[in-house]
């Protein structure tokens, strides 16, 4: 009897941990198959521990064991960066004593012992890999881009001594061809503001970028004088007089608090214009380096496509700018830049890069599935959970419900929308969102207050019928992943009178900018997502019936969730987030809830 020749399955399990979001992937045959943070499962926001439940879903997705896999790995060098945290204290000894004996009892219980915990948590006896912090940037950069030649930038706070790269990804390939160096640093300098403004660091970035429109750029001269040495090539050399990351417990120095007027912003305490002027400032500043670092790469690697990655990547200002520069013809961006996406390109790195693995590029699209793979949940058993708690709920074909959803998004009703597999990345893409009508005035007043308990100057992004995008906006590319900021057109901004052109600070929220106002920012741009059917087809559908009621393909998306708290994972945690908050509507897969009949 003849052997029967049975394809294997070769899956390799990408994990990133113990800094900030946590996270698992799975690469199968070179597929990427399930990804997903581990803040999702615990709700613990930026869970750093070790993910254990988003590797547990991952390994159920692909129906495997620790067994079945043919390689872990993690996403860089712990004794390198412990190398440079000795170093580093080494380097300001005396000072920075007390950070010192805070740091060692957790490298020295737990992240020296990476390799041995893995395997432990998993079950799994071989080796380990471990490439470099940037390496995995990069990987999940270039390999699920749709390009088969591309230059590769990463920028972020820092990873083992690097803070940014760039290089040429080919073929199967990436080829790394410049470092800059810890302590100098773009996503470190952004973070610094974070803190100083009075955010989180690792978490507030975002809110700096949104509160940047707010302000004057005033700042913008000293930094580049006194702070930042900024190089024609896009890196820079910090005066580390002006910061305390390296040896303190804080981001900034004294110095830093003398040149910029005082103390940082407390927590939680009142903006004033000066928080603002410093959010416009850093952020002038990270555009220009990102631009500069842009057109070097262009100009010394020839490529014409540009992939990035890393946590100031998820800087969709920025972004925009490169794009509309021209500097490239094409962009991808990773939708998990920071470090969950980590996860996903230490695994395609070691699929590619180590086991010399082909990879098939079209150059039309990416491979990572509109970052639709994590978890989902069929209609029958969030019936059967329904159900069990007495929930009272209305079931609809799909081609029904999108004409129900679409005629109460008409109405101005509020809208949790949890359809399909979880997203992967901070955004959320019409797989676990809030949604509601661009067109109302208040709405942006109305998601802050009364559904996301949030700050009232952040603004919300759009999604857009992909074929409509133009139309709404001054961009001409798709942005699936909504990391791209672009203007709303000329023709749909509202004629502003003069005292409203002179007013400042939060001033700018108290009126309406376009006939799409409560996406529209205070300095008329968008984050836009672009939706087609190939992705995502019942969230189009949603966005295609509004636009049949209304004429107007474009609606509000910003994730389904509550200040301090996760996206939404399983049907439970969007039914508790749809009774403590002002949402009208719950729409699980095929299932719609209403407010009004539930039990308080």
């Amino acid at each position: 009897m003849g052997l029967v020749n049975k394809k294997v399955n070769e899956c390799i399990l990408g994990i990133s941990a113990f800094y900030h979001d946590s996270a698992a992937c799975i690469v199968r045959d070179g597929v990427i198959v399930a990804a997903a943070q581990e803040e999702r499962f615990t709700r613990i926001k930026h869970d750093h521990n070790f993910p254990i439940n988003a590797v547990e879903f991952c390994m159920k997705q692909c129906e495997i064991t620790s067994d079945d896999l043919i390689s872990v790995v993690f996403y860089d060098k712990p004794w390198i960066k412990f190398e440079r945290l000795l170093s580093t204290y080494l380097a300001f000894s005396p000072r920075g004593f007390k950070s010192f004996l805070m740091a060692m009892p957790l490298w020295l219980k737990q992240r020296l012992w990476i390799g041995e915990i893995v395997k432990k948590e998993i079950g799994y006896q071989s080796d380990i890999l471990f490439p470099t912090h940037h390496q995995s940037h990069a990987a999940s950069a270039f390999f699920p881009s749709p390009f088969e030649s591309a230059a590769v930038i990463t920028v972020d706070g820092v990873g083992e001594w690097a803070t940014a790269t760039w290089g040429v990804g080919k073929g199967n390939t990436i080829d790394i061809k410049y470092e800059m160096k810890f302590p100098h640093s773009l996503g470190l300098l952004y973070s610094a503001f974070t803190y100083y403004t009075g955010f989180k660091v690792n978490s507030g970035e975002y809110k700096v970028m949104g509160l940047a429109p707010y302000g004057e750029p005033k700042y913008v001269d000293i930094l580049l004088k006194e702070v930042v040495d900024l190089k024609e090539d896009g890196s820079m050399r910090l005066n580390m007089n002006f910061f305390n990351y390296c040896q303190g417990l804080t981001m900034t120095s004294k110095a830093f608090d003398r040149l910029f007027g005082g103390p940082s912003r407390k927590p939680e305490s009142k903006l004033s214009q000066r928080e603002m002027d410093l959010a416009r400032s850093v952020q002038v500043v990270a555009e220009m380096a990102m631009l500069k670092m842009a057109s070097h790469v262009k100009k010394v690697t020839g490529e014409k496509n540009l992939c990035l990655a890393g946590g100031v990547a998820l800087n969709c200002v920025a972004n925009g700018k490169i794009l509309k520069e021209k500097i490239f013809d094409h962009m991808w961006i990773q939708p998990a830049s920071g470090d969950a996406g980590g996860a996903l390109g230490a695994a395609l790195f070691a699929w590619h890069q180590v086991m010399g693995k082909p990879r098939y590029a079209d150059g039309v699209r990416d491979s990572q599935r509109g970052c639709y793979l994590g978890p989902v949940y069929k209609t029958e058993e969030i019936e059967t959970w329904l159900k069990s708690k007495g929930y009272p709920y209305r079931k609809y074909g799909r081609e029904e419900l999108s004409k129900i959803v679409a005629q109460y998004i008409n109405e101005q009703k509020i809208i949790g929308w949890f359809a399909g597999p979880m997203e992967f990345g901070p955004r959320a893409l019409g797989g676990r969102s809030i949604i509601a009508d661009a067109r109302n005035p208040k709405m942006q007043e109305i998601l802050s207050l009364k559904i996301k308990f949030r700050e009232s100057f952040r603004p919300f992004g759009p999604s857009c019928l992909l074929e409509d995008v133009s139309e709404y906006f001054e961009l001409a590319v798709a942005s699936p992943y909504m990391l791209l900021a672009a203007d709303v057109r000329p023709e749909r901004r509202l004629q502003m009178t003069e005292d409203q052109n002179n007013r400042f600070g939060m001033e700018k929220l108290t009126f309406p900018r376009s006939d799409i106002p409560a996406i529209t920012h205070v300095d008329y741009s968008a984050r836009i997502q672009t939706v087609d059917r190939w992705d995502n087809p019942h969230y189009y559908d949603i966005i295609n019936e509004f636009k049949k009621l209304t004429g107007y393909g474009v609606i509000i998306n910003t994730s389904f969730n509550i200040r301090g708290e996760p996206i939404v994972c399983k049907p439970e945690d969007a039914y508790r987030c749809f009774m403590k908050t002002e949402l009208d509507v719950l729409v699980l897969e095929n299932c719609i809830l209403l407010k009004g009949e539930q039990k308080r």
